[in-house]
């Protein structure tokens, strides 16, 4: 018998007009109800997305295709991925059924879909169509049965799953009706590559042959509808994510991760700094607004919501979206609301864990921004004060700059304006400078390169703070002023190279400085003494210790460094027994985003709850890389009551407690 189907078997080629009738009026209102979002996003201001196009286009292929950013987060994310896997190949099975009714076989008389060829399209469109449905089924469950907390049900979840699943349903009841006229019994053969089918052909078996005619013809037609209905719906529902994400993927931000914009602060032709009003946010992040899916992975990663504060990055994206595309309402920032803005410890978390790449820090940053520079706001007294310390004196602490390079008297290390000839600067950053604990990082770091045969300059009483706290805290104006003046300063001494112990200083320098001409290459102190240990430039003599690592949210996140900073604790002796937490899914320790400086008086304290994870490993070190984690692990140890039982340490303290001199 001959291995094929007929395509209209039972509605014959006369459904063609109706069918096509109903297939362009939907994609007409689909296409309408598209352009109505696009004029929105086209209120944002101009941004620059399309540079790179091909590379654009193939990076966004590849991640809608290979569902990779969807498919992170075991259970949903493999579901949604399976479904999508699924659904395209049932896609792909219909465009092929329709350029052989359509084209092949009426313009050329060939028919491709026969013989060993059919038999194979057949069983994959079967158990395609058996797992999106049984993928649906487990997002049904997690959605409504066992729903995590925090999970959002807007209207159209139901009318989402349920469309798909209606779509899948009635496709599989057409099938098994045909099948159950023209194969169970006739062609075993061939109904035996149709499983699905065949279980439901044999399930409607005992009905009568015009019975199965009706219902046939019946659903056929119901099929039809709900396609067109789910095509309708995509621009009006989360179904949008279907284009939005996609989209989000095309448009992509390709600069360094944590790239802000600097702003022309000379520009006499702006209204105002920062984002007051939704109108003043970029196209993009109007895009990003109508781009989530309620998954919620933004918000289980965020260390303010984990910790009881009112940051939700996925709320505060859906409030942009409501503001957007609903009758004007409250103004941006009172929608939000500024506790929610000063919340946030610009961890990355949220956009390093989103499926749809949506923007999450900036925008916060840009709302920060305008609190500060039109409307004087900070999230306390004591962030205003550290800001004026920063503007008198270049730190937060309210230190006398003159001592800033008091620390390094006995290591023989001078300043650059004693002797400018130095195989690196070592950039010290404000709480290494001042702060006693920290100092002995410091110390530290100099010993290490010292015994590298390195020669270390420091800048001393002419180094200012970064600039980094207060540029997250929104004050854009201080931190150019620090900036234009520690790029000066390192210019005119003629600078090789700069190495920072703490990652803000590394990610300001080494990133954010760029945009302000400076080009000198800026390396953190981590992956700097890992290169110089393998080079045998200095020696570690290993002692056993067991220690949990922390992967500090600049570091880690943000410039990928995982694994020098666990080569050196390794080569030291240790042992690292990592917190459940770690690597990019590390937990921050709440110093972040200018966070620092300010005091944490809503919910519990976010470096007691890692000091708490860290304890949980039965590690008695916790060991970190940057002088806000060690400041803020220390005060969460006692506040966590931990004392005697963990102990926060930096990693270059371990290593020159292992340095071997011989």
């Amino acid at each position: 018998m001959e291995l094929t189907r007929e395509i209209y078997w039972n509605v014959g080629r006369g459904v063609l007009l109706p069918m096509y009738l109903l297939a362009f009026a939907a994609i007409g209102v689909m296409a309408w109800g598209v352009w109505q979002r696009i004029k929105v996003y086209r209120q944002g201001l101009p941004l620059e997305r399309t540079d790179n196009l091909q590379e654009r286009i193939l990076a966004a292929l590849r991640r809608v295709f290979g569902q990779s950013l969807v498919m992170r987060v075991k259970g949903p994310g493999t579901f949604h991925g399976i479904f999508f896997f699924g659904f395209f190949l049932l896609f792909i099975g219909t465009t092929l059924v329709f350029i052989q009714a359509d084209l092949t076989d009426p313009l050329f008389d060939w028919k491709f879909l026969s013989g060993g060829f059919y038999l194979l399209f057949s069983l994959v469109l079967d158990l395609a169509g058996l797992a999106a449905i049984l993928m649906l089924g487990g997002l049904a469950v997690r959605r409504y049965l066992k729903r995590p907390e925090g999970l959002p049900n807007v209207w159209d979840n139901a009318l989402m799953l349920g469309l798909l699943l209606a779509i899948l349903v009635t496709g599989f009841v057409i099938e098994g009706a045909r099948m159950a006229v023209t194969e169970v019994g006739i062609n075993p053969r061939l109904a035996a590559w149709s499983p699905v089918g065949l279980v439901v052909a044999k399930t409607l078996s005992g009905m009568s042959e015009a019975d199965l005619r009706t219902l046939h013809q019946g659903t056929w037609w119901l099929h039809l509808l709900l396609t067109c209905g789910f095509i309708v719906a995509i621009p009006f529902t989360r179904f949008r994510h279907l284009l939005t994400t996609s989209a989000n993927y095309l448009f992509a931000e390709r600069r360094p991760k944590g790239t802000i914009a600097t702003l022309d602060l000379e520009d006499e032709q702006a209204e105002s700094f920062g984002t007051g009003e939704l109108k003043r946010f970029a196209w993009k992040d109007l895009l990003d607004a109508d781009a989530c899916t309620f998954c919620k992975r933004c918000q289980d990663r965020c260390p303010a919501w984990a910790t009881e504060k009112p940051l939700s990055p996925m709320k505060v994206i859906n409030q942009m979206q409501q503001l957007a595309f609903e009758p004007p309402g409250a103004g941006l920032i009172d929608t939000v609301s500024k506790d929610v803005l000063w919340a946030c410890t610009t961890c990355y978390a949220c956009q390093q864990t989103c499926p749809a790449t949506i923007e999450h820090v900036n925008k916060i940053l840009d709302m920060r921004r305008h609190l500060v520079l039109m409307e004087g706001e900070f999230p306390g007294e004591e962030v205003a004060t550290a800001v004026d310390q920063t503007e008198v004196n270049g730190n937060p602490l309210g230190m006398a700059f003159a001592g800033r390079g008091d620390w390094a008297a006995d290591l023989g290390v001078k300043t650059l304006a004693e002797d400018p000839e130095v195989d690196i600067l070592y950039f010290v950053g404000c709480y290494a400078s001042f702060d006693k604990r920290n100092i002995k990082v410091a110390k530290a770091f100099v010993q290490l390169c010292q015994a590298a045969g390195l020669k270390v300059g420091i800048l001393g009483k002419e180094e200012k703070c970064c600039g980094e706290p207060v540029r997250k805290l929104g004050n854009e104006y201080l931190y150019q002023t620090l900036a234009a003046e520690n790029i000066e300063l390192i210019k005119g001494y003629g600078v090789k190279q700069v190495v920072a112990t703490c990652p803000h200083c590394f990610n300001t320098l080494g990133r954010d400085y760029r945009d302000l001409g400076f080009e000198v290459p800026v390396e953190h102190y981590t992956t700097f003494l890992h290169r110089l240990l393998q080079e045998g430039k200095f020696k570690i003599r290993p002692e056993a210790f067991t220690a949990t690592y922390h992967d500090s949210c600049y570091i880690g996140r943000y410039m990928d460094i995982f694994e020098e900073p666990r080569a050196l604790l390794k080569a030291a002796g240790g042992t690292i027994t990592e917190m459940e937490r770690s690597g990019l899914e590390s937990f921050c320790c709440g110093a972040g985003g200018g966070r620092i400086i300010a005091e944490e008086k809503i919910g519990t304290r976010i470096s007691e709850t890692r000091a708490k994870m860290a304890a949980g490993t039965g590690a008695p070190l916790l060991v970190s890389n940057c002088p806000f984690c060690l400041t803020m692990f220390e005060d969460g140890v006692k506040g966590a009551e931990l004392e005697g039982t963990l102990a926060p340490k930096d990693l270059a303290e371990l290593l020159v407690e292992r340095l071997s001199l011989t």
